[in-house]
């Protein structure tokens, strides 16, 4: 049983929590929180000792009555990983204090790969991690593109990808981020960073994509131009991608025309908080016009990295060598296909 901790109860980091906690070959043994709001106390209810990233506020949390185990500086000595969850930028300053705690770390893809130095993805290059001390595990959007770009590249190959990424404005429990009432190039130069961060576990694919930012909380979606090597049946790809854990097929015929109603589908699916870990993609919107295949997907932001972060402590700590039984036994602790 390995123990893990978890740098910053947020909004990733409560949920890779959860599944930590469901798995039978590893433990929580602290998170941290420095604001005393409703997460630290949900954390303490659930049982998850909370340990404090900034100490000066202790007394914050005191007069919360939120019971501390401690300072973050307690939690190292307990770890066999941390998973650093903190907001973008901070995971790279924390890295020189895992170094000098002698604690291997997990960061999420704000961090900027070159500062990590290792990227991670489970279906793409998990045996290159196996053993690393710190490693990313690539954004959303990028875990995204690489659960159903691989599996087309192991059926056909690929020669070339060309996307355009519909981003949501922010999270749903934001409130300080937009638009409101537009649609922003985001950037507004080509490529956008997504391709050279799929290139980081992908790492000869030939791709570029642009995005946008749109007026919407509850997901990504994704529109992708993929030139083939050797064309297969459209039946073939959609054969490929039914069989692909943590890739879904929906049908916009059968109700599922947007993503509002592919968030209610998951919310039907009784998933906790209504995540859906895996990738939508829509099945009609797959096909193959002289050699190039067509199609659409959908992304929930806040749960599809979540199965990655199990599986990249797994292969951080030597747990499992081979990636398909990590993802099979991580898929079946947490409930999802």
């Amino acid at each position: 049983m390995k123990n893990v901790g978890i740098n910053g109860y947020g909004t990733i980091g409560k949920r890779v929590a959860d599944a930590v906690a469901c798995q039978d070959d590893m433990q929580i043994v602290g998170v941290t929180k420095r604001t005393p709001d409703f997460e630290a106390k949900m954390a303490v209810e659930k049982g998850f000792p909370l340990y404090i990233s900034a100490p000066e506020r202790e007394g914050l949390f005191e007069e919360a009555d939120i019971k501390l185990a401690g300072t973050i500086d307690d939690l190292y000595d307990k770890l066999d990983v941390m998973v650093d969850c903190t907001p973008g930028g901070i995971g790279a300053k924390n890295k020189e204090i895992y170094s000098e705690k002698g604690v291997k770390g997990i960061f999420q893809g704000g961090e900027k790969h070159e500062q990590i130095g290792k990227s991670f993805n489970s279906f793409t290059n998990y045996k290159d991690n196996l053993g690393a001390d710190y490693v990313r595990v690539v954004s959303c959007n990028t875990t995204g593109l690489c659960r159903t770009l691989q599996p087309i590249d192991d059926l056909c190959g690929i020669k070339k990808v060309r996307a355009v990424m519909v981003r949501r404005g922010s999270d749903p429990g934001q409130i300080k981020a937009g638009p409101i009432n537009a649609i922003v190039p985001n950037p507004p130069t080509v490529p956008s960073h997504h391709g050279p961060d799929v290139q980081t576990v992908m790492y000869d694919l030939d791709i570029v994509t642009m995005a946008l930012l749109v007026p919407t909380t509850i997901m990504h979606q994704h529109n992708l131009m993929v030139e083939l090597e050797t064309p297969p049946s459209l039946d073939d790809v959609i054969e490929t991608l039914e069989t692909t854990p943590r890739v879904k097929l929906v049908e916009a015929n059968k109700g599922l025309n947007s993503t509002a109603e592919i968030m209610e589908f998951a919310r039907d699916l009784g998933r906790p908080r209504g995540d859906l870990n895996e990738i939508a993609v829509w099945k009609e919107s797959l096909n193959i016009k002289d050699g190039e295949l067509f199609y659409m997907q959908a992304i929930h932001q806040e749960s599809d990295v979540v199965p990655e972060n199990i599986d990249c402590i797994r292969a951080l700590l030597e747990m499992e060598d081979d990636p398909t039984k990590s993802i099979e036994k991580t898929n079946k602790n947490m409930g999802i296909n």
